[in-house]
């Protein structure tokens, strides 16, 4: 008994050793980091940026051409200008950002180990450094005469500069500082401009048809890239397929039997008053599906639907050739509504509209008109289908409001009888004679 408790005691003493060399700070700072608490008042924000910016990278401040409003650019020497695009997950998922930076082998010494550094962001936003033509930040000097009356002028870069808005002067002090980027924005200029030295020096004027083909070009080039020929999944949903989209004209129900053969009846997935409640339905729809093929026979044909099998006929089906011109004109509205200024914008779509040797719309406007038609023709027959159904449910409600009240007539009168009448009512009468026999004439 003795040693058992000696070796207790032993036990009980070593377990407070390891619990006093647990709390210790030593081990503490092995595995747990103090995070410095973050600044409200200039929070830090997380950046991409490409790999071929040069250390003489700098964040300027320019008037956002669209918007007329100071934003954030990123201008490097020798890769150009950049846009900062945000991404930030929806408000209903709070997230944050845990960064760490470990300090390199060479800033720490031999006999010691790296230091880690540690940060907490509670804004989980990205901003990414994304490429943009600085041609837009121009646009509004160079188009700041739209009217057609009056001549433009032909202006050297500095006298384009002092009408551009500037409010940080941070675009001038760029192009006076760095000569690649000099170079970069003259030929930006030389591609929309027409050219001219007096001297030294070069002169520029804005030339309308040089910069609807360069803005064109940028649109093929969205349209064309890597998506293969077509725009991003929400852009080609909403206003590529949905803006193409015919109405639907006519729905069929198939009638096959595998039963007796007989359609609708026995051994049929839908019975027959059901098939004949739809096809009855939508008998006026495949009407209009008719008149308006005949409308567009020239250039689409009406789609049938085959006899097996649910189905739905679409009025017409957009050619390749019109989805394209559509998809090339989304993407030229994109870019005019996202970096150019509304009345430069306007200018850009009317000059697009007449330069038919760059690119023909016909096409794509004769089939939006006919599908205006279709559109009207077919909101008519719903709304014709809708009064009809109106009036017959009208009528089924008159019928069953009607029967409802003759229902409660009779649950009132026999709320009224007494209890020997409602015995008598029971009795078995068959055998029994009437009442009015014992009143009759004797013969």
């Amino acid at each position: 008994m003795a040693r058992t408790r000696a070796k207790g005691a032993t036990g009980a003493a070593a377990a407070r050793d390891d619990k006093k060399s647990a709390t210790t700070p030593k081990a503490a700072s092995s595995s747990i980091y103090t995070l410095p608490a973050e600044s409200d008042s200039n929070p830090p924000k997380l950046f991409i940026l490409p790999k071929s910016a040069s250390p003489a990278t700098r964040i300027v401040t320019l008037q956002h051409p669209r918007y007329n409003k100071p934003a954030r650019y990123l201008v490097c020497p020798e890769a150009g200008f950049f846009e900062f695009t945000t991404i930030s997950p929806p408000k209903s998922a709070p997230r944050s950002w845990l960064i760490q930076q470990q300090s390199s082998h060479d800033d720490a010494q031999p006999t010691q180990t790296p230091q880690t550094k540690t940060q907490i962001t509670q804004s989980p936003a990205l901003h990414l450094a994304t490429p943009y033509d600085p041609l837009f930040l121009l646009l509004p000097a160079l188009c700041s005469n739209t009217d057609a009356e009056q001549k433009r002028m032909f202006l050297s870069l500095e006298d384009h500069l002092d009408t551009t808005p500037d409010p940080a002067k941070h675009l001038a002090e760029v192009l006076a500082t760095s000569p690649a980027t000099r170079q970069l924005v003259e030929a930006r200029l030389a591609a929309v401009c027409d050219v001219v030295q007096a001297g030294d020096e070069s002169m520029y004027r804005v030339s309308e048809a040089r910069l609807v083909r360069e803005v064109l070009d940028k649109a093929r080039r969205v349209v064309d890239g890597d998506n293969g020929g077509k725009l991003p999944g929400s852009m080609e949903e909403r206003f590529v397929r949905k803006e193409l989209e015919a109405p639907v004209l006519g729905v069929r129900v198939a009638r096959g039997g595998s039963g007796n053969g007989n359609g609708g009846e026995e051994g049929s997935g839908t019975p027959a008053s059901a098939s004949e409640e739809s096809q009855e339905s939508v008998e006026s729809v495949e009407t209009a599906a008719s008149s308006a093929s005949e409308m567009s026979a020239a250039s689409t044909a009406a789609t049938s639907v085959a006899d097996e099998g649910d189905g739905v006929a679409s009025a017409m089906t957009a050619p390749e050739e019109v989805v394209k011109l559509q998809r090339l004109r989304v993407a030229f509205n994109f870019i005019c509504s996202s970096y150019v200024a509304p009345r430069i914008a306007e200018m850009l779509k009317g000059n697009l509209a007449k330069a038919t040797e760059l690119v023909d719309f016909k096409p794509l406007d004769e089939y939006l008109e006919r599908l205006a038609k279709l559109r009207q023709e077919a909101a008519a027959v719903r709304s014709s289908d809708f009064s009809r159904k109106r009036a017959a449910d009208e009528e089924q409600d008159e019928r069953a409001e009607k029967r409802r009240k003759q229902e409660a007539e009779e649950k009132a009168k026999k709320a009224n009888m007494s209890r020997g009448v409602k015995n008598l009512m029971k009795v078995n009468t068959s055998g029994m004679k009437k009442m009015s026999d014992f009143f009759k004439k004797k013969g």
